[in-house]
């Protein structure tokens, strides 16, 4: 499985990631299956917002290696989720890793629990957060973007949501919550719609500049010497041939 059935209470509807063997990691079932399930969302008038959340202790672990979706679908979700006419919410309570920053970075609002851990594990592997940069630029601290993307170091909800990686930390994700959605069920559809607009402009630009020369560069890079010495080393447990 890759998504939980959705749940619905009072126009939002909660989508979860539901694969824990392999820590929810973007697999092209889990990538396919999240895009119907925001299709299906934003056709439904019944929904005024969406809540994506995950079982287990991982949010997304970031590409799944072994079978990864096409880098064009991959970019087409994040774009669908920054676009989509109905608010997306992140509820994080897990670890999130490499792609799985995209994924979060594409929701609207996020809010991130204490059990929540972050990195930008790319340079790691010989690879470059190159599509996910597409969300996640325009909304991070250009300052802490350069730390975490060149070393890898893993951080917490408080210094996510200080740089811009989330919205909100805090103790209690789901009361944190309330106030959150309490607002998006008293705004119109229409305001939502028009609001969502203003504010993802500058990512929308960003995806429409970018996508291509960026999916074309994440290729070269999977396609690197680098690159397959560091997914090696990272499927076999064990350091990369570069480390000093």
């Amino acid at each position: 499985m890759t998504l939980a059935p959705a749940a619905h209470e009072r126009g939002i509807t909660t989508l979860t990631l539901d694969s824990p063997a392999n820590r929810n990691a973007l697999s092209a079932g889990l990538v396919g299956a999240l895009t119907e399930a925001l299709d299906a969302c934003a056709a439904d008038d019944g929904v005024r917002a969406v809540v994506l959340a995950h079982t287990g202790t991982t949010f997304c672990a970031g590409a799944d290696l072994t079978a990864p979706p096409d880098p064009h679908a991959f970019v087409a979700l994040m774009r669908h989720i920054v676009a989509l006419p109905k608010p997306v919410v992140a509820r994080v309570t897990g670890h999130v890793r490499a792609g799985g920053l995209g994924l979060l970075a594409a929701c609207d609002i996020s809010v991130a629990g204490p059990g929540a851990s972050f990195a930008l594990t790319e340079s790691r592997l010989g690879l470059a957060p190159a599509v996910i940069s597409m969300p996640l630029l325009p909304r991070v601290d250009p300052r802490a973007a350069a730390r975490y993307y060149l070393t890898g170091e893993r951080f917490d909800a408080t210094e996510a949501a200080r740089t811009g990686f989330v919205t909100l930390a805090a103790e209690d994700v789901d009361k944190a919550l309330v106030p959150v959605l309490d607002g998006l069920r008293r705004a119109s559809p229409q305001g939502l719609a028009a609001s969502k607009e203003l504010v993802t402009a500058s990512v929308l630009r960003s995806f429409d500049q970018h996508s291509e020369d960026l999916i074309a560069r994440s290729a070269a890079l999977f396609a690197s010497d680098d690159a397959r010495e560091g997914m090696t080393a990272f499927l076999e447990r064990r350091d990369p041939a570069w480390l000093l």
